[in-house]
């Protein structure tokens, strides 16, 4: 049987391309490796009979914000989502906690003195995230952005490092949140460009949230699938894919893989220039994960920890650069800092009654063969005294197992490669005008490892996608 395109990998991305494809009328194969969609969106019992947990991505303020995703109907296929009362609250020192809400004014009236310099840092971008989320999440060599004056006056501040944004601050709480955002990306806070992931962050909590799909994030994937079979894509289960050869025929291939997979993979059918330069394509620190099963809530020192979807946890700013500074150079931090999730609180699908699911992870060095357990938990205790009373189960995910559970992670590096820099923002090669282009002109790759980068979004998938109907297929239409 061929195909117009065949698609391998079924994340967020490799979803999403095959959608656009067969919403343009071509037929679709999907092949996934695993035996279910969504690559990193998944939900498993990892612990407990009831216990519904997600092993990698939970939160997903910028799925709910996805243009690519905001043009699919995935309601209509069993997707809800669920906004905490607050989005983030980010741990302090003194067992107090600064929040970011949903409402702007009580955000900026929140943190007192530094709260005039907050609205004028986001203030000119509240109530633009539609426009300025087009124009962010898309290749930044694509030609001038449609809201070109508003990405510029956005850009003058991304670009900073989040350490120098920092500085302006007077406080801790604003420090230290602003700190617990850039630190997403797994860089150091002095690299260009991490300032643009905190007011990102930042912005999408007060526009859209940082919501969760209800029952867990195999809840997206599931949307997506069936949104795709009811456009006639075939999803293939269980298949690896070890060499293109193994694939139907074909006008466009799609690879929802690591730059490495691909090489792998095609390598026979790719120019020996294109492979030597994503050879020289770098993989950043790993996330040590850990899922708890909890026979109550997580005991917050701070009562707006209680009543958050996600709570950072890192006593300061500098104790977060520390953390980052450790993971980039090889070593495990003492004192690590935590992103973490407590979707049940929210959530009762996702936990026995009374009980609840748990999500933390650290950052370690990249392929991190050692227990970072200990400092973890130690670190919980800390800010909420009680916690390990509370264990009645944990799974441990290590970085070798991250990347045994989804290739696309090498060594434990959850967001597919590094973001220091303009490899956050330029993959797999500096400066490419068509980056999802591999030489081959029907061989295109559709992973974070292409602009816009990491998240659950599906934009990469996107313009890959249109890049093909453009180039293979001779579409050309607005939309692609």
């Amino acid at each position: 049987m061929t195909f117009d395109a065949v698609v391998v990998g079924a994340g967020p991305n490799g979803l999403t391309a095959s959608i656009v494809l067969a919403r343009a009328g071509l037929s679709v194969l999907l092949c996934e490796a695993g035996p279910a969609a969504g690559g990193g969106v998944r939900t498993e019992a990892l612990t407990l009979p009831g216990f519904r947990h997600d092993p990698c991505s939970a939160v997903h303020p910028l799925a709910v914000g996805s243009p690519a995703f905001r043009t699919m109907p995935l309601a209509r296929y069993g997707l809800t989502w669920v906004r905490p009362d607050i989005p983030l609250a980010q741990v302090l020192a003194d067992g107090s906690a600064a929040v970011i809400g949903h409402d702007f004014a009580e955000t900026v009236s929140a943190l007192g003195p530094d709260g005039d310099r907050y609205r004028r840092l986001l203030g000119p971008f509240v109530g633009q995230w539609d426009r300025l989320s087009a124009d962010l999440l898309r290749p930044q060599t694509a030609g001038m952005p449609e809201s070109a004056l508003l990405m510029a006056r956005f850009g003058a501040r991304a670009a900073l490092p989040a350490g120098l944004l920092i500085r302006w601050f007077r406080d801790e709480p604003a420090r230290t949140l602003l700190a617990g955002l850039a630190a997403h990306v797994l860089a150091p806070l002095g690299s260009p460009l991490t300032s643009g992931v905190a007011l990102m962050f930042a912005l999408a909590a007060h526009e859209v949230s940082w919501p969760f799909p209800r029952g867990g994030a195999q809840a997206l994937a599931d949307a997506l699938a069936r949104y795709l079979a009811d456009l006639g894509g075939v999803i293939d289960l269980n298949r690896p894919i070890r060499s293109v050869d193994e694939l139907p025929p074909a006008r466009a291939y799609l690879f929802d893989v690591a730059p490495r997979d691909l090489a792998r993979i095609a390598g026979s059918r790719l120019p020996r220039g294109w492979l030597r330069r994503v050879d020289r394509y770098r993989y950043g620190p790993a996330a040590f994960k850990i899922d708890y099963a909890l026979d109550g809530p997580v005991p917050w020192r701070a009562k707006e920890c209680r009543s958050a979807g996600t709570v950072h946890v890192g006593a300061s700013a500098h104790e977060i650069g520390q953390s980052l500074w450790s993971a980039n150079h090889g070593r495990a931090p003492v004192a690590p800092f935590l992103i973490t999730s407590q979707p049940s609180v929210f959530d009762p699908t996702r936990a026995p009654a009374g009980k609840h699911v748990f999500w933390v992870y650290a950052h370690v060095p990249a392929g991190w063969r050692g227990d970072v357990v200990p400092s973890v938990e130690k670190q919980l205790e800390r800010f909420a005294p009680g916690f390990a009373d509370r264990v009645i189960a944990r799974n441990v995910i290590t970085p070798a197992q991250i990347e045994e559970r989804n290739p696309n992670n090498v060594g434990g590096n959850i967001l597919v490669g590094r973001c220091n820099g303009l490899h956050g923002m330029m993959r797999p090669v500096l400066f490419a005008r068509v980056p999802y282009a591999t030489g081959n002109p029907s061989i295109y790759l559709c992973s974070s490892a292409t602009p816009p980068g990491p998240g659950v979004h599906g934009m990469c998938g996107l313009h890959a996608a249109q890049a093909v109907l453009r180039r293979v297929f001779g579409v050309v239409s607005a939309s692609t």
